[in-house]
């Protein structure tokens, strides 16, 4: 069977043509501040990603995400159409575990961008340990315990 990315011969296939420009995007949430650092955020959280690589810069990664699953999920990030068709593919996502929220990518939202684009099924991952999270989270839920205490009604806004 011949590989997805490689002509019959073997030889890598021809790229495929740029991906078409995304829609709009909510401003904000994938790009580095006056101090240089990388910073990504989604709605009340928002994670030091200069110090997530830091952190994780001598680590391979830990799986991969299947790229379709999160695919919906791109509408939700600001997306530079330019930076898309530089990122490199092979660099894995970071992933977190959000408190009472279940898994996020908190880098690589370009790279799925581009692999979604490009047709490519599965990227790589790294995902943060709960400490490395907490190290890296700039803004977020403070205090576990205290949201838990409470009844899902309030918390959802339904009592």
């Amino acid at each position: 069977m011949t590989h997805p990315h490689h002509t019959g011969t073997g030889e890598p296939a021809p790229a495929p043509a740029a991906p078409p420009p995304p829609a709009a995007r909510m401003p904000g949430s994938d790009r580095a501040d006056s101090t240089g650092v990388e910073i990504f955020q989604m709605l009340g959280w928002r994670w030091d990603i200069t110090e997530a690589k830091k952190l994780i810069q001598d680590r391979g990664p830990d799986g991969w995400i299947v790229t379709e699953r999160w695919a919906a999920m791109i509408q939700l990030v600001a997306i530079d159409a330019e930076h898309v068709l530089r990122v490199d593919l092979s660099e894995p996502l970071i992933m977190a575990t959000v408190p009472n929220g279940g898994m996020l990518i908190i880098d690589g939202w370009h790279r799925l961008c581009k692999a979604v684009a490009f047709g490519v099924a599965e990227l790589f991952v790294v995902i943060l340990t709960e400490e490395e999270e907490l190290a890296c989270r700039i803004v977020g839920e403070e205090d576990d315990e205290e949201e838990e205490d409470m009844p899902d009604e309030d918390v959802f806004g339904s009592a």
